[in-house]
């Protein structure tokens, strides 16, 4: 990817919320400013730094991320990739540089299947926002599935919004479940961002995501996502602007890019768009200027469903989850993901007038190191793996790509195994050469093929597996 496009990633994972700054303002400073990073990212106090000195340590962070991900993605595979970025990071303190290097990072965990590790790695805190909506504990809202409600509200719109958190694919899964419950109501297009346009017609023939395919097709639930889609017969469309620069340039360009490759060829179109964070918002200031949803309003004449699923999740530390979070887990203890109606059916959104509806998801579990969301609310069955697949080679990465795709394939899981010494320096933490290690993949029932790949991008053991259904599951 570009190191222009990467800035502009980059720009946008840190504004989450819809409250902007003007554009001529850092948008770092802006989210300390708003409480939203976590502890020790907050922006250096008068007598530590300068505001201009901050300013140009982030700079000089993100062009050495820039440098050392380039450098990574030389490595020979994507496990020895992780592997360089992880150790850049262990081995730098510098407080910019981390704020920064975190986020980068945090993609190639989830790349790998490592959904805590990237919690942990990049994390945008959740406190209350003065245009917050009062808790919906506090009012006759009661809790319903998602699912259930969005596909309600759904009905007769003309295009539904998701957003998610790039580095949180827990945001994901929701939509790759309700996308065939949508194309039974009659949506005929999805949309994603960064899937990239030179590629498009390639997918769109292939059947399946590649990493050329776009920049966050190489993490498994997104390419989950798209394959999904075309599976069940949608049109995939690329739409993000890739050169179009940051602010009103790209929102504008996206939205125009919408219409035309949607509306204006097939003006009784429905379309479905996956998008980050507030490129969705309805209303309001983005990014200085207005949101890609805002434009695309005007552009198509049309009032799309906006679904907020980013703010209102759990975080690698609870000191940084949404107050109104907490409540309604404690309340509620739900196991799918929920939102709040009225008696009338009116859909509760933490930021009235920017969203349509808020959506809560479940507190993590944790089997072997792996979420259990990560099983699609059910449809994905565990698959245990060990250590023997990986040949006393650790770290091992072990990947399932379905039977009838090709080598290129996005995998349709993927998880790593480590052994570690916690006693040892950090250089040497990886046993190498003994132990035992395990952990699953989710899978949907079918025909896979299993590879165990060294840190050095080699196949250390294939395999071919058949996943049954599930009885217990009708």
């Amino acid at each position: 990817m570009p190191s222009t496009k990467m800035r502009l990633l980059l720009l946008c994972l840190l504004l989450a919320t819809p409250l902007m700054a003007p554009a001529q303002s850092d948008p770092i400073t802006e989210a300390g400013r708003r409480g939203l990073l976590r502890r020790g990212q907050e922006s250096p106090k008068e007598h530590e730094m300068t505001p201009a000195e901050w300013r140009r340590r982030q700079l000089a962070a993100a062009d050495k991320s820039e440098e050392i991900m380039r450098r990574a993605q030389k490595q020979p595979g994507l496990l020895a990739q992780y592997l360089t970025m992880q150790a850049e990071y262990d081995e730098n303190n510098e407080r910019a540089f981390r704020l920064i290097f975190g986020q980068y990072l945090s993609w190639f965990q989830t790349w790998i299947g490592d959904y805590p590790g990237a919690a942990r790695s990049f994390s945008i805190a959740q406190p209350v926002q003065p245009d917050d909506a009062p808790s919906p504990l506090t009012s006759a809202w009661h809790a319903r599935p998602a699912a259930d409600v969005i596909l309600e509200l759904a009905k007769g719109r003309k295009a539904v919004f998701f957003n998610e958190a790039h580095s949180a694919p827990l945001t994901r899964t929701l939509t790759v479940e309700l996308l065939a419950r949508l194309r039974a109501e009659g949506f005929t297009h999805f949309a994603a961002e960064t899937l990239y346009l030179k590629e498009a017609e390639a997918l769109r023939k292939r059947g399946y995501p590649t990493a050329k395919a776009g920049f966050y097709t190489e993490e498994p639930i997104y390419g989950e996502m798209v394959r999904a889609a075309q599976k069940l017969g949608y049109t995939v469309v690329a739409y993000d602007a890739e050169d179009a620069g940051v602010g009103d340039a790209r929102e504008r360009a996206g939205a125009q890019s919408l219409y035309d490759q949607v509306f204006r060829r097939d003006p009784n179109a429905r379309l479905v768009v996956n998008a980050g964070f507030g490129h969705i918002q309805k209303t309001g200031v983005y990014l200085g200027g207005s949101s890609m949803a805002k434009f695309f309003a005007k552009i198509a004449n049309t009032d799309p469903l906006c679904i907020e699923q980013t703010m209102l999740i759990e975080h690698a530390r609870s000191d940084q989850d949404h107050p109104w979070y907490t409540a309604a887990m404690q309340a509620a203890h739900p196991a799918q993901p929920f939102v709040y109606v009225d008696a009338g059916g009116k859909p509760w959104t933490l930021k009235p007038g920017l969203y349509d509806v808020s959506v809560f998801f479940p507190p993590a579990v944790e089997n072997d190191g792996r979420p259990t969301w990560v099983g699609l609310d059910g449809t994905r069955l565990p698959y245990p793996i060990s250590s023997d697949l990986c040949r006393n080679q650790f770290p091992c990465m072990i990947e399932a790509r379905y039977a009838g795709e090709g080598e290129d394939a996005i995998p349709a899981d993927r998880a790593v195994l480590n052994v570690i010494d916690p006693n040892a320096p950090m250089s040497q933490r990886v046993v190498a050469n003994h132990g035992s290690a395990q952990s699953r993949l989710y899978l949907y029932p079918g025909n896979y093929r299993l590879t165990a790949m060294d840190g050095r991008g080699r196949t250390v053991s294939a395999q071919s597996v058949t996943i049954a259904a599930n009885p217990a599951k009708p």
